[in-house]
């Protein structure tokens, strides 16, 4: 009998050491999949800033303690992931590349409001638009120019081609508001661009203070802090959608696709656009983090390479 006790205890101590064992091993492999996933997810960002924002970003660089950075050709370096564990807001007043890019941008059609704090685009890593932009009011101003609004002129940032964008938006929407009167309604008069000022209620600078941003004709449902999520839904309902994909194909992301809405609302974010572009579904089945990109274009090339070298 005490053989038979002996050889149960055995066995069961056997079985639960394999157990323990697998278990282990699971979550090796959890852990290893998701660094892994963090790694891949972080080369797609900084590649997308770099396509973004060619003219301004030279390189990546990894320190030794393993901090990223995107090295600006000002010589300036924006850190990637800071590591904290941040509320919304924190994100909103102290981000990072990381939070910047975090939230993917439904190119896809919506048709409800997304939740209160999904706001892709909406967090804003100030050094950059300022080195790309301007980084005081009389530097936007001087990198600003006029692009034709139908029978009126607004004024954009020529600069990383954001002006460039406003006016191939202009050339397809214009046409079309002319032909359809729903179009029309939505798109004048428009309710500006360029107007260097604090957001309302924050210490942060409104895109617009960019010269980055359009509003186009404007509703009393539109805005999150005008009216309640009902008749923001309803405004939602009704907004052409041609509107709005005339403006993506530009690179524009469009406020109305924000949980705090702002549905007349349309800003220049190449690097929003892109990476819901290129990797809203990333395909790893060739073990390549960046298939999905135009591979056939020399400077993606270039900038994949320059991140993998960083960050081998």
């Amino acid at each position: 009998m005490k053989r038979v006790i002996v050889c149960v205890m055995i066995i069961t101590v056997f079985i639960s050491f394999n157990m323990e064992k697998k278990e282990v091993s699971a979550n090796s492999v959890y852990i290893q999949k998701t660094s892994m996933e963090y790694e891949d997810n972080m080369k797609r960002d900084l590649l997308c800033i770099m396509m973004a924002y060619p003219e301004y970003v030279a390189s990546v660089e990894k320190n030794t303690n393993g901090s990223v950075y995107a090295v600006m050709k000002s010589g300036a370096k924006l850190l990637y992931d800071d590591k904290q564990n941040k509320s919304y807001d924190e994100k909103l007043n102290n981000p990072d590349i990381q939070d910047m890019m975090e939230q993917l941008y439904p190119l896809n059609d919506i048709e409800d409001l997304l939740e209160k704090n999904y706001d892709p685009g909406r967090i804003r890593v100030y050094p950059l638009l300022k080195l790309a932009y301007g980084g005081s009011e009389k530097q936007v101003q001087s990198n600003l120019i006029k692009v034709k609004m139908g029978h009126t002129n607004c004024q954009f940032n020529k600069s990383n081609k954001a002006a460039e964008a406003l006016k191939s938006v202009m050339g397809e929407l214009i046409p079309m508001a002319n032909s359809r009167r729903d179009i029309y309604s939505c798109v004048f008069p428009q309710s500006g661009t360029f107007n260097y000022r604090i957001i309302a209620g924050t210490n942060r600078l409104s895109p617009h203070s960019f010269g980055i941003a359009i509003d186009l004709a404007s509703n009393k449902w539109d805005y999150w802090k005008w009216t309640g999520r009902t008749n923001g839904e309803k405004r939602l309902d009704a907004y052409p959608r041609e509107i709005v994909k005339i403006f993506e194909k530009n690179n524009f992301i469009w406020g109305g696709k924000w949980g705090h809405f702002d549905i007349l609302h349309f800003e220049y974010r190449p690097e929003i656009i892109m990476k819901s572009r290129y990797f809203a579904n990333p395909d790893n089945s060739n073990g390549l983090w960046y298939s999905g990109v135009p591979e056939d274009d020399e400077k993606v090339i270039e900038y994949i390479n320059i991140i993998e070298k960083a960050l081998k």
